[in-house]
């Protein structure tokens, strides 16, 4: 796929004394995003025993951030296209830690559920503008290369370091810190923001597809609204299913509106490409397994195991490791080497080796033999799958795309996240439930039960992440097709380069650079070549 982008007004790549100060910023307003997707999983009874709402109502705590986070990711994205990008990461920023400052207030299940709908909602804008920031700043493959290890690191390891970190908050401090900690975050990143981020806006500002962001954003909901029902009313209730299939008929309508939109909410010249489209499967299937196993294995060892909410998230911590080695080492030194078909493939091969190693832990399995070894594997997995194909989903995009194409990366972790805990808790509570009917009369039949459940679940995921090895080395180009691709551009960019000879170009004033149009090499993105304008310069305790 090729195209071309016309100048914009100041989009230039952040100076170099900057741009490492940039990723700092972006990359605490993507860890604030990530981690309160399970930062308030280990908050989640305190603040039920505090607030007094039932058991029927908790899930609602998480699954109203990721409907509104979910849903209006792609306006969050097209936001960023039409308007100074740094105005709308402020805002951002500054809605989410207001949002916060309300949940951690909270007096009443509604008004927690109500703050937490609004994060969602704010945050929705903050992560495509976050990720759209660090497209723009950095242009040079290398420097990218690093900038997407460190952002690939926090988007595979925030949710995590959020189970850590609200372990620590709720046992020392209070439930309400684990939303009071975001001002923190926010208050770093915006000052941040303000300092460092150069304020950039298109000359020709692109239009709302309002007919498109509504039928998008319905159909969002209605597919996390469908799977989040599942979990408490069964897969056959009709509101289950009618959700569903409301939501896909809608998503439907929503991809032909897309079709004869003159000014489209999700351009399809950017999801129609091969390669993105691989790297946006990638992340999604990864999303659904590895929120799948904090979720489980965050039960199995608070419920089953008996460990408290701070040991638990710090047994998460040779996985955050390993991701923060893998997710580097790949996206620095193996992307220019091998390209993203080799080390995505890869990291689904170890990500289904992993939770296959999980599915066979029981209650009386040890941390060391039983969860230990499928960490380390997970992790390096998960570091091999989210860096590159972040960096190949996002790289080469037109300037006027790449909040839609940033937009699109989270929506599919985030939809992913969701579909996985809603899907996968569904059929960790049904085997469970069957396996005590037939096995009641135990003294340890609940605990067996409950490990059963989350064993399915973890032989669920290998499976899904096996489809995610096939759809790698299908869609995702070898390393000799991204040097054809390569090539190919330098030869289409070569003619923009020489001066017509029937309308020779004037000099240029020294007050007016005069755009250059670069082909932006494949082999290091795994994208087509792209030709931009570009400016010149509760079982019982086993232990």
């Amino acid at each position: 796929m090729s195209s071309a982008t016309s100048p914009v007004t100041a989009d230039l790549a952040a100076p170099d004394d900057r741009r490492w100060l940039v990723l700092i910023v972006v990359a605490v307003a993507q860890l604030m995003v990530v981690l309160d997707s399970t930062i308030v999983n280990i908050a989640l009874p305190s603040a039920q025993r505090a607030l007094g709402f039932p058991n029927s109502d908790r899930q609602w705590v998480v699954t109203a951030y990721a409907l509104a986070f979910g849903s209006l990711l792609l306006v969050g994205g097209r936001l960023g296209d039409m308007f100074s990008r740094e105005r709308v990461f402020i805002t951002g920023l500054v809605g989410f830690a207001v949002a916060s400052a309300i949940g951690g207030a909270s007096v009443s299940f509604t008004m927690l559920a109500a703050a937490r709908t609004l994060q969602g909602a704010f945050g929705a804008v903050l992560a495509p503008s976050a990720l759209g920031t660090l497209v723009s700043t950095f242009r040079e493959p290398r420097e990218r290369a690093r900038a997407f290890g460190v952002f690939g690191s926090v988007a595979a390891g925030g949710g995590a370091v959020g189970l850590i970190l609200g372990g620590v908050l709720t046992q020392y401090l209070s439930w309400r810190w684990t939303l009071y900690v975001n001002l923190v975050f926010a208050a770093i990143a915006v000052a941040g923001a303000v300092a460092w981020i150069s304020p950039s806006r298109p000359d020709e500002r692109p239009r709302m597809d309002w007919p498109g962001a509504v039928l998008a954003c319905a159909g969002l909901f209605l597919i996390v609204f469908g799977f989040s029902r599942a979990e408490t009313a069964g897969w056959a209730a009709p509101q289950t299913l009618g959700s569903l299939a409301a939501g896909v008929v809608l998503l439907a309508g929503f991809l032909r509106a897309e079709q004869r939109s003159s000014h489209p909410l999700l351009p399809l010249r950017v999801i129609l490409d091969r390669t993105r489209g691989g790297s946006y499967a990638a992340v999604f299937i990864s999303g659904i397994a590895i929120f799948g196993t904090f979720l489980f294995l965050t039960y199995y060892l608070q419920v089953v195991k008996g460990e408290s909410p701070l040991t638990t998230g710090l047994l998460f911590l040779p996985m955050i490791g390993c991701i923060l080695i893998s997710s580097n080492l790949s996206s620095i030194v193996g992307l220019a080497r091998f390209g993203p078909r080799v080390l995505i493939a890869t990291g689904m091969l170890l990500g289904t080796g992993g939770m296959a190693y999980l599915a066979q832990v029981s209650v009386t399995s040890s941390y060391t033999t039983g969860v230990l070894p499928a960490l380390l594997i997970l992790g390096l997995g998960f570091g091999m799958i989210f860096a590159p194909a972040i960096n190949t989903a996002t790289f080469g995009v037109a300037r006027r795309d790449s909040g839609v194409a940033s937009a699109l990366v989270n929506t599919m972790q985030q939809v992913g996240g969701s579909i996985g805990t809603s899907a996968l808790s569904t059929i960790a509570l049904s085997t469970a439930a069957s396996y005590l009917v037939a096995h009641h009369t135990s003294p340890l039949a609940p605990a067996i039960a409950a490990t059963h459940g989350y064993t399915v679940a973890f032989s669920v995921s290998s499976a899904l992440l096996g489809l995610g090895f096939i759809l790698a080395v299908v869609l995702l180009p070898s390393k000799r097709r991204l040097a054809e691709l390569r090539n190919a551009a330098a030869a289409a960019a070569a003619p923009a380069r020489a001066p017509s000879p029937a309308a020779p170009a004037p000099a240029p004033s020294p007050a007016t650079p005069r755009p250059a149009f670069e082909a932006i090499p494949a082999g290091l993105c795994g994208c087509s070549p792209v030709v931009t304008a570009a400016h010149a310069s509760a079982a019982t305790p086993v232990r």
